[in-house]
């Protein structure tokens, strides 16, 4: 079944092709009996220290079991530099269980086609 052709401006409505946005899933969790002071003081530091500095944004929720969905502040593509940053920050700030996705269409869902 061949794609449809789709002009430029209903390429970026729906977010195809040159429009498209990657971003990934991040899961992580605090040792048990963290602080609440700690996680904020954790949390806020990831933001600071990885996510804006990166032009990056964070949409995640949690207590010691943290997940979200790390995408471009503006529209754009993640790609595995990102992805390896904010797994590397994770890991040496002493966060466990730590799940970092592959890329995908933050849009359509969709895995990323090689």
């Amino acid at each position: 079944m061949t794609q449809p052709t789709r002009n430029r401006r209903q390429r970026k409505k729906m977010h195809l092709a040159e429009f498209q946005e990657l971003g990934f899933l991040v899961k992580f969790q605090f040792a048990e009996g963290t602080g609440i002071d700690q996680i904020d003081t954790t949390v806020d530091r990831f933001i600071e220290e990885v996510i804006r500095p990166n032009g990056l944004a964070y949409e995640g929720s949690g207590y010691l079991h943290w997940e979200g969905l790390v995408c471009l502040e503006k529209c754009g593509k993640c790609d595995e530099s990102h992805r390896q940053l904010v797994q590397k920050w994770l890991e040496d700030n002493g966060l466990v269980e730590i799940e970092v996705s592959d890329l995908f269409d933050i849009w359509w869902d969709l895995p990323i086609q090689a």
